[in-house]
């Protein structure tokens, strides 16, 4: 196997790389693959692509097959996002056929939920843009870059793979910044389901785990809303991180600890001025244009999070009486405004309490606050970064108009979250600004509030990924504490299934 790195203009066909690896290879490379493509825009004069690819005169394409259980342990799956979805598929490799619990519906269900929420400020707290077939990942921009992306991790290697196999474009498996689009997920987890229950799998829909039934130091299995009784050898918890109910019933069972997050706002500004910032003149010829921005300005320091370029700002309530925000794009990425969550750390002493569950109803007041300064009805607290700036309410939108779909109200940030993130967030943008021009733009909008950037709790697992209270429950994926993002929630839910299957083996 040889390798290459080559640098191409705007403009040069990929078919390139093929002629160079010929060229080194002295023949027709019979296995050629593109393993990593990014793009260097440093030099704005000079933007190039950059590739890595890989090649030999011999086919390298292996297929293992894995080793399947004689004796399948009956697998019940808490989830059906990132980390339930693909520990499932995993599991059917070992011929153990996992039964799927989702509290929320299949996804076509599930879309017509979130519409109607939008348009008539209807939630539904069991299906909504957290809950439902695909998790809070369904309504995304898909991005599947992590900061756990390293070539030598076979379980990422794994997610991309399975992605591709139901659906995703085969360039995710090698661009540097790999997304799907929240468009074509929906499609792909329905294909995901339709697999599990072809090979002899179940996924329960409008089922929640109401009790683990616990006996001995170990699960027998769990209870659901219908009333039933599901016994199982393991249970997997791939609950999400909006599960707080779940949390709740979970927290007199498992040993579990409050773990810090961040909070914030969406911020909003027109992608053609983030493609000009980024590329120079180029902009027009190149993808849209994301960013990562980072500011020391303040002790607690602002980070951007979750950028959607070309996308939109969603509703993603869960509890009635409660705002939040999240950022979506679907896969070209074409729309008027570029999102991204601007937020600052939350620390523990920040909380108000010591117990495991502090940080949620941390979240909760933030949520609730949001939903009483947005009018009371899911409309959205906004205002606009030179007003937010100068401390006085917006009473006009600019250039940029928000995305948010249910609506937005007029009102002043500083009041709706706790100070010290707004100190910080005011610190932020004039710091940013001049790194990246135009971020501290005035007609930017910044909606609030953004307080769900991962779990509140970690429940705590052991070297065999099992729970240090209770044998057989395996905590799993972003709501236990244990990822933070799509491709790094499905390639926990692989090992977990690695994990029991090592155990029956």
């Amino acid at each position: 196997m040889q390798t290459l790195t080559v640098k191409l203009g705007i403009g040069e066909g990929e078919e390139k790389l093929f002629r160079l690896a010929t060229k080194k290879l002295g023949r027709k490379p019979a296995y050629f693959q593109i393993l990593k493509k990014s793009l260097d825009a440093r030099d704005k004069g000079n933007i190039q692509f950059v590739y890595t690819v890989a090649f030999s005169d011999r086919d390298e394409e292996e297929h293992a097959a894995r080793e399947r259980l004689s004796h399948p342990p009956k697998v019940v799956v808490v989830g059906s996002g990132p980390a339930g979805l693909f520990c499932a598929l995993r599991l059917l490799e070992y011929g153990v056929k996992p039964v799927v619990l989702e509290r929320g519906q299949r996804v076509e269900e599930r879309i017509a939920s979130c519409e109607r929420f939008f348009s008539e400020h209807r939630l539904d707290p069991e299906s909504n843009i957290q809950f439902g077939e695909g998790g809070a990942g369904t309504f995304s921009d898909g991005k599947l870059y992590t900061q756990t992306n390293n070539p030598k991790n076979k379980h990422n290697a794994d997610v991309f793979s399975l992605f591709v196999r139901f659906g995703a474009p085969k360039e995710i498996s090698y661009l540097a910044k790999p997304h799907i689009g929240s468009n074509n997920l929906r499609v792909i987890v329905k294909k995901m389901r339709e697999h599990i229950c072809a090979q002899g799998g179940e996924v329960r829909f409008s089922t929640k785990m109401t009790d683990l039934l616990v006996k001995d130091g170990r699960t027998g299995g769990v209870r659901t809303s219908a009333g039933e009784e599901m016994k199982a050898d393991a249970v997997v918890l791939a609950i999400g991180h909006s599960a707080r109910d779940t949390f709740a019933m979970l927290e007199k069972k498992l040993f579990m600890q409050q773990k810090e997050f961040a909070v914030g706002v969406r911020i909003e500004h027109l992608q053609e001025e983030i493609g000009k910032a980024q590329y120079g003149a180029a902009w027009k010829s190149l993808p849209p244009a994301d960013y990562k921005v980072v500011s020391h300005a303040s002790e607690r320091g602002c980070v951007s999070f979750c950028m959607c370029p070309g996308g939109f700002v969603i509703p993603a309530a869960s509890e009635e009486g409660g705002v939040v925000t999240n950022g979506m794009s679907n896969y070209r990425r074409d729309a008027r405004n570029a999102n991204a969550a601007l937020v600052v750390q939350v620390k523990k002493e920040d909380f108000g309490g010591e117990d495991p569950l502090a940080g949620v109803r941390f979240q909760r007041t933030l949520e609730q606050r949001a939903f009483e300064y947005g009018g009371r009805d899911y409309r959205a607290p906004v205002q606009l970064v030179g007003d937010f700036l100068r401390r006085r309410v917006s009473d006009k939108f600019g250039s940029v108009v928000p995305s948010y779909a249910a609506g937005t109200s007029f009102a002043p940030l500083d009041e709706v979250l706790p100070s010290f993130v707004s100190q910080s967030l005011r610190a932020a943008l004039s710091d940013m600004g001049k790194r990246l021009k135009g971020y501290d733009c005035p007609d930017a909008v910044m909606t609030g509030v953004e307080s769900r950037t991962s779990s509140p709790v970690r429940i705590l697992r052991d070297e065999t990924m099992q729970s240090v209270s209770v044998q057989g429950v395996y905590p799993c994926g972003e709501g236990c504490g244990y990822a933070g993002g799509i491709t790094s929630s499905a390639a926990d839910g692989l090992r977990v299934a690695d994990a029991i299957a090592l155990k029956y083996r």
